[in-house]
């Protein structure tokens, strides 16, 4: 593997992606508040396990290569991840609204198991953001001299994407024990899920007009 301190830089950066906000640590917010720790945990699954076995075996495959050499194809990418975004905003806008606000019936409206995993994975497959980080940043840190590059591909997507269970998980028990709160004032969880809604919808438009594919800000 790389050196040391080419490591440590790595990891430096492993972590302010991680404990940034964006659109991955937002769903997982608000499934942790709308639905408690089971949903919020198992959209981590999603995003960790699903999405990051397809990830890290693309980026082993060259993505990172291809995607450097037509740049457009991380744009195109970036375009889906903020219309993902925008579904699932006005989607948590407009549930919050007539039958979807008494407490019967948010509980009634609980999200699968299956549903859980399903969006932490598109969610994660179509975060732009993250996946700048692996695909244009991550293989800066490889060094062909250190042996084979695949391999160290492999290991820091894979450090990469396990991360998240640290980060992302963690936001998902803090957040399912206040939705667990929450559920004793239901105008409270309704305006909560509004909020998170019309917060999702500012990260969709912010990708969509005055994001870039080539910007080197990282969120996850």
């Amino acid at each position: 593997m790389a050196d040391l301190p080419i490591l440590l830089t790595f990891v430096a950066a492993l972590f302010v992606l991680e404990i940034t906000p964006g659109p991955d640590m937002m769903l997982v917010l608000a499934r942790g508040i709308g639905q408690g720790r089971r949903v919020a945990l198992l959209t981590v699954v999603g995003m960790v396990f699903v999405a990051g076995v397809v990830q890290v075996s693309l980026l082993v495959l060259g993505v990172a290569s291809l995607l450097k050499a037509y740049p457009a194809g991380l744009l195109l990418l970036q375009w889906v991840g903020a219309a993902y975004m925008l579904y699932l905003g006005a989607r948590m806008v407009s549930s919050s609204f007539g039958k979807a606000a008494t407490k019967k019936r948010l509980a009634a409206a609980d999200v699968s198991d299956w549903r859980a995993v399903r969006e932490g994975t598109i969610n994660s497959l179509t975060n732009p953001k993250s996946l700048l980080f692996m695909f244009a940043f991550l293989p800066q840190f490889v060094d062909p001299a250190a042996g084979p590059v695949w391999l160290q591909l492999a290991v820091l997507g894979t450090v990469q994407k396990l991360a998240g269970i640290l980060s992302l998980g963690s936001v998902a028990l803090a957040s399912g024990t206040v939705g667990q709160a929450l559920y004793r004032f239901p105008t409270l969880l309704v305006w909560q899920q509004r909020f998170t809604g019309a917060v999702m919808l500012g990260l969709g438009f912010r990708l969509l007009f005055t994001g870039n594919a080539s910007t080197p800000a990282v969120r996850t």
